[in-house]
């Protein structure tokens, strides 16, 4: 009887260490690292917030851009409850022009970490700039930062701003892969009209067809791929096929709703590439 008491208690022991523990684990989670994966790109301060842009490279290249940022006070404590929107601007000799931005939303799972994307369509140069103004409320105030930065050109073609059949001026710019593999890639792109020269807007229910092409290899295609439709999150989705390394050429056609193509060209013997197409090279 007394070897069953000491039994019983022990056990009793070790339950209770046991709900003690897993209280601990619950009260006390591992804290995010809100910045896992990301680059101090630029900082844009006022007289009262800081403001720290990154990016996954640490730049800003042509074509889309996943831009994400947090605001400090003077003290640096970071500000949890800001609602902001942003316009990049590129100040041309000649005149001035927006680009593609999106609305800007906190970051999954983060609590002071703000995030959106940006397609810039040219890069900066030593006349020509890009400068980016961010307007933000905290408690019910209004502020602004605006600051001047550099975008790069990309290495290659992943951003297209052309005129289509119907007089509208579209931006198209690959999303992903950004690490592409040979394999059936899921293969995304964000597509947006140009309504003004500082308003853009996202364009819904196209189609975006695909052709790889390795132009130094017999400009031969590769099988798996599927067209361009869009999805709930706005950007169009498919799948790409990559059957070697090295460089592939993505030509693309646009469609509208109706199907009907309002820019780019099917690939043939007599027609090596579309006039609007993405590269890789991997």
């Amino acid at each position: 009887m007394l070897f069953q008491i000491k039994k019983i208690s022990f056990a009793l022991v070790w339950l209770s260490l046991l709900f003690v523990a897993c209280n601990k684990t619950d009260n006390n989670p591992t804290p995010v690292n809100e910045l896992e994966g990301l680059k101090q790109a630029a900082v844009i301060t006022n007289s009262t917030h800081t403001i720290t842009l990154y990016t996954a490279t640490g730049t800003f290249q042509t074509g889309y851009n996943a831009i994400y940022f947090q605001v400090k006070k003077a003290d640096g404590s970071l500000v949890k409850n800001a609602t902001a929107t942003w316009t990049p601007m590129m100040h041309m000799m000649s005149k001035s022009h927006s680009c593609p931005a999106s609305a800007i939303t906190m970051k999954p799972q983060a609590t002071a970490t703000y995030g959106g994307h940006i397609i810039f369509q040219m890069p900066s140069n030593s006349s020509e700039y890009w400068e980016l103004s961010l307007s933000y409320t905290i408690d019910g105030v209004s502020y602004t930062a605006t600051s001047q930065i550099t975008v790069a050109a990309s290495s290659h073609q992943v951003v297209a701003s052309f005129k289509g059949s119907d007089s509208v001026r579209y931006i198209l710019a690959l999303v992903a892969p950004t690490q592409p593999k040979v394999a059936i890639n899921d293969i995304s792109a964000a597509l947006y009209k140009m309504e003004t020269m500082t308003r853009f807007v996202p364009v819904d229910n196209y189609t975006i067809k695909i052709d790889p092409r390795m132009p130094d290899m017999g400009n031969h295609s590769s099988p798996g791929n599927e067209h361009l439709v869009q999805g709930a999150d706005k950007l169009y989705h498919g799948k790409l096929g990559l059957t070697m390394t090295g460089y592939w050429k993505i030509n693309l056609q646009l469609l509208d709703a109706a199907a009907h193509t309002l820019k780019g060209e099917p690939v043939s013997d007599a027609n090596p590439a579309s006039s609007i197409y993405f590269e890789l090279e991997f």
